[in-house]
């Protein structure tokens, strides 16, 4: 999966918008303000930072060379994915949508509606 497949993949999620709140290098993407996937735009090599569940974390870390632990995060609940490595693309939307969908699920009741009813 290239930066541009990701790019859409991510945007197509309801709610999400994307930021640069840590200079121009560094693309986030949030659903209601809180981050799931963000990526160094000039870094070489297309990697991400995708949220994941800690068990889940620790096993694609043991299964695959390319996820290791949250480059500059918490590296219990984070992982760096290697896009330009040997992962199938149904294997990196799943990440993406175990990423999503711990920060949706981790929102107020309140805003997952607001997301759930598209406004």
């Amino acid at each position: 999966m290239n930066i541009e497949d990701f790019h859409l993949y991510c945007l197509a999620k309801p709610g999400v918008t994307e930021s640069f709140p840590f200079g121009p290098e560094t693309l986030v993407l949030k659903v209601m303000d809180k981050m799931f996937a963000l990526t160094n735009l000039e870094r070489e090599g297309f990697k991400v930072n995708l949220k994941c569940q800690p068990e889940m974390a620790i096993e694609w870390r043991e299964s695959y060379p390319e996820v290791q632990p949250g480059y500059h995060m918490n590296k219990k609940h984070w992982n760096t994915v290697d896009f330009e490595g040997g992962l199938e693309d149904a294997l990196l939307c799943q990440m993406i949508d175990l990423s999503y969908n711990l920060v949706f699920q981790g929102l107020p009741k309140s805003q997952q509606d607001l997301i759930s009813k598209g406004e």
